[in-house]
């Protein structure tokens, strides 16, 4: 049995010049983070004395006999991808809910196809497990994905990540002092909107749009060597906000289903309460908005938005990792 463990990602400024249609004639940029919430993968090759030979568990449970026959798509994609002939068993589990902005799928095919390596005795290379993960999604399910999500997974940390007109991608960690980070961290509120969206749907309005929104583009990828300034000068933290906020201004303005009027009325509900910024994480429509305060104005903050859950979260500086391997348990039958 083998047991993977991903973690999700908080991306800070550069969101949208990950898609290939933007960076292979632009280049483009992010930074952001791994956070302490994972996906968490389970597979075992099936025995053989059941009517099926895949069982794949998660918000549902399918019963498959042929690759054909399961559903999820990133199941049936990886499967294929990595040439599992026999019979297999798969759970998701995952800390937060799907589809709400901290790159949920991403952590799940990244950690699928890292559990599958294991099982078929392989280790996985980083980098070439998101490598993979990127092939799996946008050409063999064909979503519309940027290229940092697998990326953050896969080789986890507080990184900028650049995105080459030639295809290539280079992680950079960003080196902060152990004051600066809890400073940073100490400033950061999750909050979840309650509202659930198809990212690819999202990001397929955005790419249509990419070439239409150099401007704003070109400015989003920018404030990503800005806020590294930021974070390794000596001044305010609050600077960093106000850069967030201006991120999420011009993002908002890029194609009309980023924001709504319920998200723009949580946000503006905690500017009020003394919010210096904030942005609504992932392709948007929903999911995790990300606000930016300091620490003194956050119950005043919580006790504003009401009832809107508050989810406490750290960096980590973890990966893809396989945290359970048995193989005497795994018998190839």
């Amino acid at each position: 049995m083998i047991i993977s463990r991903t973690p999700y990602r908080v991306s800070f400024f550069g969101g949208g010049t990950d898609y290939p249609v933007w960076f292979r004639e632009h280049g483009g940029a992010v930074v952001g983070t791994t956070i302490d919430k994972y996906a968490f993968i389970t597979c075992r090759y099936l025995p053989p004395f059941f009517d099926h030979n895949h069982r794949v568990v998660y918000s549902r449970i399918e019963l498959a006999n042929t690759l054909d026959e399961i559903q999820h798509p990133s199941v049936q994609a990886c499967l294929r991808h990595m040439a599992i002939t026999k019979g297999v068993e798969i759970h998701y589990d995952g800390d937060l809910p799907a589809r709400t902005g901290i790159g949920s799928s991403s952590a799940f095919t990244v950690g699928l196809l890292h559990a599958l390596h294991a099982l078929k005795g392989r280790m996985a290379d980083r980098m070439a497990l998101a490598h993979e993960a990127i092939h799996v999604e946008q050409d063999l399910i064909g979503e519309n994905v940027g290229c940092q999500d697998q990326t953050f997974a896969a080789i986890g940390g507080f990184n900028r990540i650049d995105f080459l007109p030639d295809g290539r991608i280079q992680p950079t960690a960003i080196i902060l002092s152990d004051e600066r980070r809890r400073e940073l961290e100490s400033h950061l509120m999750l909050v979840y909107t309650g509202v659930s969206r198809n990212a690819s749907e999202i990001a397929g309005e955005l790419i249509k749009v990419a070439n239409q929104r150099t401007q704003e583009l070109h400015a989003m990828y920018q404030m990503v060597g800005e806020a590294i300034g930021i974070l390794n000068g000596e001044g305010d933290i609050a600077d960093f906000g106000k850069l967030l906020h201006e991120s999420w201004m011009l993002k908002r303005g890029l194609t009309h289903n980023i924001a709504s009027s319920h998200i723009d009325g949580l946000y503006q509900t905690a500017c009020r309460a003394g919010a210096i910024g904030g942005k609504l994480l992932g392709a948007g429509g929903g999911g995790f908005l990300l606000i930016f305060c300091r620490p003194e104005v956050q119950a005043r903050v919580k006790e504003r938005l009401g009832d809107v859950l508050h989810v406490p979260f750290s960096f980590t500086a973890a990966g893809s990792e396989i945290i359970y391997y048995n193989s005497v348990t795994q018998p190839e039958y």
